[in-house]
């Protein structure tokens, strides 16, 4: 990098905060924070969606498995996230958004306390910021490792760095920032996409053109789209861990719903996301397909392939601006998902643990709001640069395995909790499917991983906790039905169609522990 990167750099990072004061005129009370009050437009909500999805772990471990296996990236990552978000705009979508706009919930898990109980909300709230910390973790680490291979910065130095500037838009402007600077983020992408992957195809002339590069010995096996690990079983593993994942089940895509006016507009965002994960990769993804032949990876799983890459095609201010893009999906991805975590700690958990927090009102509840962001992110910053350790391995293994095993577990009662098919299945069926996932994790991953030749292939590591909970949810609920009127009543609210949609309503003070009745 030299002085233009730099400046470019430096540049994007104050446009961001400037976006954040600005955003802050946006915010006067805990739904404007966390809801965006119900106003936001459903194309915003849409780019919002999509871009809170990506991390800089595209940009190492992802494009580690295209520098090593190909197409087999697209096939089993970005498909079927778009395939399971187009499934979820008509299943999930629009009743996530009737939690805000019928229920008048601030938190994708405030409605848990009537719909099962007070335990199963906390169960639910207190492993998914866990969870959440450790996610948020491998991305901040994601970002570093890119940052050290343009700049020379140490790993823990470039997690503050992008950490501190994160903090700043997100704690001021909350959600309306975090949307609004997730745009200019795609904006910022799409020219650093482009650019890239033209100077790619301009390279390609030297072996074979855009068609005849295929045939390289270099990319020999990279046109298959399923091959290595990532065969049939890993991409129907996958498809049915994104559908819950991508709908809600990571606490950050279920706000962008709840953002939106009404129902029909969470479905249009929805709709929106997914079209642009089935597009927008393959031009994000191509360079790194096609990297073998252009760079030589210096570590064995690839993942500085496309750092490499863009270094020696590149020309400075492009890099610059390329480096920015790298930024720009991980401060997306980690700004929304501390404000998510926010809302659920300030909603859901604060009010449990204090009698001062049941009794916050519209300013105190927005300072606890902020203060609990930046705690996050802190939290989610000091894993960071555990990342690499014994515990949790490096950034793919963290993000693939422990956050898609994790998730279903969390995701099942909340998601299914929501359709009329499942209104059997009560606290009971909740918590058995909760604790007997994340015991089906840890049994998979270590016990049986440490007692099977060869280990337990990863499309089972990261698929069997969430089936365990799936089965057992359903079945305790058919043997003990917990349905009661009230259970009932929720549900029938998020799932018909008319009266209260397109409210703008303030969100009442947080529940404490005999929770807040529905209303009418």
């Amino acid at each position: 990098m030299n002085g233009l990167d730099w400046a470019v750099l430096i540049g994007y990072f104050a446009v961001m905060v400037a976006i954040g004061v600005w955003s802050h005129k946006r915010v006067d009370n805990v739904s404007d924070f966390f809801t965006a009050g119900g106003k936001m437009p459903w194309w915003l909500s849409g780019i919002s969606h999509h871009m809170s999805g990506y991390s800089a772990v595209m940009f190492t471990g992802y494009a580690g498995i295209a520098y090593t296996y190909g197409v087999t990236s697209f096939v089993t990552w970005s498909f079927p996230i778009a395939l399971g978000i187009a499934i979820g705009s008509r299943l999930f979508a629009p009743r996530i958004n009737r939690l805000r706009s019928r229920l008048h919930v601030a938190s994708p898990l405030e409605y848990l306390k009537n719909r099962y109980d007070l335990r199963t909300q906390q169960a639910l709230a207190w492993s998914g910021m866990l969870l959440k910390i450790v996610d948020v973790g491998a991305k901040w680490a994601a970002i570093a490792t890119l940052l050290s291979v343009f700049t020379g910065v140490s790993l823990n130095q470039g997690i503050l760095i992008t950490g501190a500037v994160t903090a700043v838009y997100c704690t001021i402007g909350g959600l309306w920032a975090d949307a609004l600077t997730e745009l200019g983020q795609f904006v910022i992408q799409l020219l650093a996409g482009i650019a890239m992957f033209v100077a790619v195809v301009l390279e390609l002339g030297d072996h074979g053109g855009f068609l005849g590069a295929w045939d390289q010995p270099e990319l020999k096996g990279h046109g298959e789209p399923l091959v290595g690990p990532y065969g049939t079983v890993f991409l129907l593993a996958f498809l049915f861990i994104k559908l819950f994942e991508y709908n809600g089940g990571m606490l950050n895509q279920a706000q962008r719903y709840m953002a939106t006016r009404d129902a029909r507009e969470a479905a249009r965002s929805a709709r929106l996301s997914a079209v642009l994960w089935l597009v927008w990769p393959l031009v994000l993804f191509f360079p790194m397909w096609m990297s073998p032949l252009l760079v030589e990876s210096q570590k064995a799983d690839g993942s500085d392939s496309y750092a490499l890459m863009t270094e020696q095609l590149l020309p400075h201010g492009l890099l610059g601006l390329v480096i920015v893009g790298f930024f720009s999906h991980t401060m997306a991805m980690c700004s929304s998902d501390a404000n998510a975590i926010a809302a659920v700690f300030t909603r859901d958990v604060a009010p449990v643990l204090s009698a001062r927090a049941r009794a916050w009102g519209e300013r105190s509840g927005l300072v606890a709001a902020r203060v609990t962001t930046v705690v996050f992110l802190g939290l989610s910053m000091a894993v960071a640069t555990q990342v690499d350790s014994p515990t949790f391995k490096d950034i793919i293994t963290v993000v693939i395995k422990w956050v898609a095993g994790l998730m279903g577990p969390i995701a099942i009662p909340m998601m299914l909790g929501l359709l009329r098919p499942f209104r059997r299945s009560g606290p009971t069926a909740a918590l058995v499917s909760w604790g007997m996932g994340l015991v089906a994790f840890w049994l998979v991953n270590y016990p049986v991983h440490w007692a099977v030749e060869g280990g337990v292939p990863l499309e089972y590591q990261v698929s069997i906790p969430l089936a365990v909970s799936l089965v057992l949810y359903v079945v305790v609920g058919f043997v003990k039905p917990e349905d009661t009127e009230e259970r009932l009543a929720i549900i029938e609210r998020v799932n018909s169609d008319g009266g209260g949609d397109g409210e703008a309503v303030a969100v009442p003070a947080p529940a404490g522990e005999a929770g807040v009745p529905v209303k009418d």
